[in-house]
């Protein structure tokens, strides 16, 4: 059997005044495909987001919910650069080479949080930053995959604790 290719994950999207940044683990096959974060349809993050902002993201294009982001200084990015995976499931990432994210708290002045979503992201992100600084909080939020099969409301709960930083 042939091993699988690696793939590799988007840019980070933020601008220079990013407040708060959310850390997903790696792309899944959709979003790649689409070089857009979140592009599956049965992904909950648009949906869960747009509750904590109080703005119908799903309704709007890729494009403009990058901007709705960007005005509201939060960033997008994930904390491995490239794994080899077949398919999208976290669980079967592999030789994982990750994203500079203790960078942020250097490139990023503004920040007060970072934000992971879902397991993986949150034990490989907090190994990678180690300790915040102090003024800047780091939230494990529950994933927004469909994998996680928790209910929308649950995930909401969870999420709803980043209105304090945007």
């Amino acid at each position: 059997m042939a091993a699988e290719a690696p793939k590799f994950g988007l840019p980070a999207i933020a601008r220079r005044d990013a407040r708060l940044f959310i850390l997903g683990s790696l792309p899944g096959d959709a979003s790649l495909v689409a070089a857009r974060y979140y592009a599956h349809p049965s992904n909950q993050f648009w949906r869960l987001l747009g509750q904590v902002l109080g703005e119908d993201l799903p309704a709007l294009g890729y494009a403009k919910r990058l901007d709705r982001l960007a005005a509201r200084q939060i960033g997008l990015w994930d904390v491995i650069a490239s794994a080899s995976r077949r398919g999208s499931l976290d669980q079967a990432i592999r030789d994982a080479q990750h994203n500079r994210i203790d960078h942020l708290l250097r490139d990023y002045p503004d920040l007060r949080a970072i934000a992971f979503n879902g397991a993986t992201a949150s034990a490989t992100g907090r190994r990678l930053i180690g300790a915040a600084p102090a003024g800047v909080t780091l939230v494990d939020l529950p994933s927004s995959s469909a994998a996680n099969t928790r209910s929308l409301a649950e995930k909401a709960k969870g999420w709803s604790v980043l209105a304090g930083f945007v």
